[in-house]
């Protein structure tokens, strides 16, 4: 079993439920983005893109919905990055509900973009090396 070293607890709010009483799918879209920017914070890309308009940009994102969640209630959304290619990588994301159950699961492509010259670039060796610490394992 892959390790989810990055880890991002959160108070489910009574707003986010749907009219059948569990919480709405755009919630965990909610959740799933506050983890991402949070690994995106730990692995100083943000850091990077203050100093040189260089970031991260979301290509795409999808989920499969395993478990219902309800109000009230705290999850856990775990993190870990599945790859890194040339100019992109990918987040896996676990949503586990109070129980210690997953009730989700996601994944994100991620490409690393050169917002002053609007093209994207190569991931930095500094966010390779980030990754590795925060994961414990070569990337």
């Amino acid at each position: 079993m892959h390790n989810f070293p990055v880890k991002l607890e959160l108070r489910i709010d009574w707003s986010e439920m749907d009219l059948f009483g569990h919480v709405n799918n755009v919630a965990y879209f909610k959740y799933i983005q506050a983890s991402r920017v949070n690994y995106w914070e730990k692995s100083m890309l943000t850091a990077l893109f203050s100093e040189m308009k260089v970031g991260p940009i979301l290509l795409s994102t999808g989920c499969q919905f395993i478990k219902p969640l309800h109000y009230p209630g705290n999850i856990v959304v775990e993190s870990r990055v599945e790859f890194i290619k040339n100019t992109s990588f990918g987040i896996h994301h676990r949503i586990l509900n109070e129980a210690n159950e997953i009730a989700a699961e996601a994944h994100d492509v991620i490409v690393t973009f050169d917002f002053n010259k609007n093209e994207k670039v190569p991931v930095s060796d500094e966010f390779r090396k980030a990754v590795a610490e925060i994961e414990g394992r070569v990337v």
